[in-house]
């Protein structure tokens, strides 16, 4: 049974706002006491957060689809409804969240960091809410909006300090397990670590971790053996020990050649040159693995490397090599700058940005993209005529209607609004041409307005700018006689 997991991919859903109630006060002697439809809740939003006591991402391999709480509906005497409860995620330190197309939307490192992934909808208002002097009681009421749906993918990249890399029983987890107290499996067959191990080194005063990643071999990088999988656990580490076994029987295998393979493939994963690297000579308490290691320390030490001869049985050079990564990880974290509190970046709107862009498609119709088109698009229910001019109302307000006529739309052209389509009757205008009639319908929407048109308004303002060509002849023959 599976009980690593360090990649998966999550389908969120935030909860929907709750739709806003459509009410009319009535008690005895006052059939008629004015709307009071209460507002819809607000829908749950969907967070992951690092905790401390998470190391794998087990769970969400058999439970990935997570759903907030939906906002609940208001109700009439002003009710409001109840806000969905939100969903928290519990994720193990290092977890990285990515689109499915690879974008880092956030990098979660240190206990209590927070990311909402999928923000809950809004809940709609209710027609208390939407009254005013002109329109007393709304017959009708907002929906809740939907909350975000997206998928994103989670990899789990161990935070550690000290990275163990070398060939499958090198002996990666018997040092791991004698410098710690980590108790990874350990047997005498390669691959015997299947799942990358932490474990707490103490030196004196200096406290460090050490992550066994499961052994590499050539190809790793490009996807051959484990090593791909789990090559992305050293990426976070301050410094990296070469695990090398001095008494391997396995032909054309020595310290060198060991090395050199495993710096190839840490090459082509990338991003690992600068990281100081230690090598320890493993199994130097066997004879032949002791030979084996006085006859290759002078050449790794003209490569510029740190060599260590350790044994796991005998406990031989620990200590020197546990020194000797306090040191380098206490010169990492030296080195590293100075946290600093998350800057608050304040990004106001340009002077002439509307909110909305309208662009003309190839078929002829229209688009018209923003955040509040598209939102109140969204709230409007559509099978009620009032709730569609009150809509018309808020989009003419805006500007859309008369940035249509201005890009050239006419009367029947395809508008699209978010998942909408209308086709697009420039006769709706809010103000003195809303008059309130029976809830729930727009006289507006019954019969076509007398009303000029945006399109027709604004051929008359151009009109009245342009002098009559009586005018243009006439000013050269009174410029003559004043000569």
């Amino acid at each position: 049974m599976t009980t690593f997991v360090d990649r998966v991919v999550l389908h969120m859903q935030a909860g929907d706002g709750g739709h806003g109630c459509v009410s009319i006060h009535r008690e005895k002697f006052k059939p008629f006491g004015g709307p009071d439809g209460g507002n819809g809740g607000h829908g749950g939003s969907v967070s992951l957060v690092v905790d401390a006591q998470v190391t794998t991402l087990l769970d969400f391999h058999f439970r990935p689809h997570l759903k907030a709480e939906n906002g609940k509906g208001g109700a009439g005497s002003n009710r409001d409804g109840a806000n969905g409860r939100d969903l928290v995620i519990k994720v193990p330190n290092g977890t990285v969240v990515q689109s499915l197309d690879g974008e880092v939307l956030a990098d979660m490192v240190g206990v209590g960091t927070t990311f909402e992934a999928a923000r809950g909808g809004r809940g709609g208002r209710g027609n208390a809410s939407l009254a005013n002097a002109r329109r007393k009681a709304p017959g009708f009421a907002e929906l809740g909006e939907p909350g975000d749906r997206l998928d994103v993918v989670l990899e789990l990249k161990s935070v550690a300090d000290v990275g163990l890399v070398g060939f499958p029983s090198a002996g990666k987890s018997s040092l791991i397990s004698v410098i710690s107290a980590a108790k990874p499996k350990i047997a005498d067959y390669p691959f015997t670590t299947l799942v990358p191990n932490l474990g707490v080194v103490r030196v004196d005063n200096h406290t460090f971790t050490v992550a066994d990643v499961p052994g590499l071999i050539p190809g790793a990088a490009s996807g051959k053996g484990l090593g791909l999988e789990f090559l992305r656990h050293v990426e976070r580490c301050a410094v990296l020990v070469h695990v090398v076994d001095t008494a391997t029987l396995e032909p054309g295998r020595d310290p060198l050649a060991d090395i050199d393979a495993i710096e190839s493939e840490l090459s082509q994963y990338g991003g690992l040159a600068d990281r100081p690297r230690l090598v320890a000579l493993n199994k130097v308490d066997v004879p032949d693995g002791k030979d084996l290691a006085d006859i290759v320390r002078p050449d790794l030490e003209a490569r510029g490397l740190r060599v260590f001869d350790v044994s796991t049985a005998t406990r031989e050079g620990l200590r020197e090599l546990t020194y000797a990564m306090a040191e380098l990880v206490e010169q990492g974290r030296q080195a590293a700058p100075p946290a600093e509190p998350t800057r608050i970046v304040i990004r106001p709107k340009a002077v002439d940005d509307a909110g909305f862009t309208i662009e003309a498609e190839p078929d002829g119709s229209y688009t018209v993209r923003g955040s509040r088109p598209e939102r109140w698009v969204k709230q409007t229910n559509f099978d009620n005529d009032e709730a569609v001019g009150y809509l018309a109302d808020r989009l003419a307000r805006l500007g859309v209607e008369e940035k249509l006529a201005k890009a050239g739309a006419q009367a029947g052209d395809l508008v699209r609004i978010g998942e909408r389509e209308f086709d697009w009757q420039p006769t709706l205008y809010a103000g003195v041409d809303f008059v309130p009639g029976n809830r729930g319908t727009d006289v507006r929407l019954e019969e076509k307005s007398n009303r000029p048109s945006a399109s027709d308004r604004l051929a008359a303002r151009k009109a009245r700018r342009v002098r009559p060509e009586d005018e243009v002849e006439a000013a050269p023959a009174a410029e003559a006689d004043v000569e």
